[in-house]
């Protein structure tokens, strides 16, 4: 008999160019944590880049900043593509990641990200800046990014911070990493909120930072590949729970589908795209992640890149980072698509 070649193992896919920029964010993320739980953003605030919103339109797209609570630095920065001012737009809600702890809606990444998806969906983008752990630990990021749904649903608020053509029909909840567990956290929220214009359609979870007390198999076998590792996300999660009995990385809000898991068959969760890469440590827990949607009866689409590592798509260098962005939006085509012809019958 002849033998069956065996197809090649999936590789880290990576330019210089991106694998340095990678090394750089680890080395000084790494080097602002300090042994005490605290947080050096005065490290931080040397290499923090920031981007202002735009009032003129670049690359078609404007954006302006909205302040929702000044006590607590609550606000959101909204961008608006220029060239489809009459057409009906969905509205994505944006929450950044950072492991609870780093980031924000105008680091240049962060800005850039939020543009291509107003761009290419096109979409109203509301990308939320919420309170940081430590100095605020769950749940206070949670409650900030619901908080920013509520104002949303005010009409004043409404009109003084959307464009007229932002349908809040068609909202989307979308985030990476840290952001990718606010998306799901904020959604199975509003399912159980009575919204008078806003209604979340979809939920699109990128690598979302989800964990446990267990040690899974992706965590050591990927434990030292970009930006992930088992020390800094045990950092992150201790710099993120309250303290206190019963927060451990079992709590729901970390281990989403463990043993303390909320019952999901039972609440109306809208459609949801879950992606995953192959080097990224947290890959077993996402892969987790979506069989318990589907298992619990759920529209769930699980979008793989072999390939890539954790925090892939922020990157534009990437084409696998310009094919996410295309997929994002036959999604968000897709459910608005699906929602609109349940609505007309």
């Amino acid at each position: 008999m002849e033998a069956t070649a065996k197809p090649p193992a999936p590789s880290l896919s990576l330019p210089w160019k991106t694998r340095i920029a990678l090394s750089v964010l680890s080395t000084f993320t790494d080097a602002s944590c300090r042994k005490n739980g605290t947080v050096n953003r005065r490290l931080l605030n040397l290499f923090d880049f920031r981007s202002p919103p735009t009032s003129k339109s670049t690359n078609g797209i404007m954006s302006h900043d909205v302040v929702v609570d000044k006590t607590r630095n609550l606000w959101f920065r909204v961008y608006v593509p220029t060239q489809h001012d009459v057409e009906d737009l969905p509205v994505i809600v944006f929450f950044h990641g950072g492991g609870f702890v780093f980031l924000s809606p105008d680091v240049m990444a962060y800005d850039a990200v939020c543009r291509r998806f107003a761009r290419k969906v096109p979409a109203v983008v509301v990308s939320v800046n919420y309170r940081l752990a430590p100095e605020h630990r769950y749940p206070s990021q949670h409650e900030d990014c619901f908080d920013v749904l509520k104002f949303l649903d005010d009409e004043e608020n409404r009109s003084k911070s959307l464009p007229e053509n932002a349908n809040l029909r068609r909202c989307f909840l979308v985030g990476d990493s840290a952001g990718g567990n606010l998306a799901h956290h904020v959604t199975q929220r509003a399912c159980e909120f009575r919204f008078r214009r806003l209604q979340v359609i979809g939920v699109v979870a990128i690598q979302p930072f989800f964990g446990g007390e267990e040690r899974i198999d992706s965590e050591t076998r990927l434990d030292g590949t970009p930006i992930v590792s088992v020390k800094r996300t045990d950092w992150m999660w201790n710099a993120f729970l309250p303290k206190g009995e019963g927060f451990n990385r079992d709590h729901p809000i970390i281990n989403v589908s463990g043993p303390k898991a909320v019952d999901l068959s039972k609440i109306d969760f809208p459609a949801t795209m879950v992606v995953i890469a192959g080097f990224d440590a947290l890959h077993d827990w996402q892969k987790r992640y979506y069989e318990w949607m589907e298992k619990s009866g759920k529209e769930v689409y699980l979008v793989e890149y072999p390939n890539m590592c954790h925090a892939f798509y922020i990157f534009p260098e990437l084409p696998e980072s310009t094919q996410l962005i295309g997929q994002v939006r036959e999604f968000i085509h897709k459910v608005s698509s699906n929602v609109g012809s349940l609505l007309t019958n």
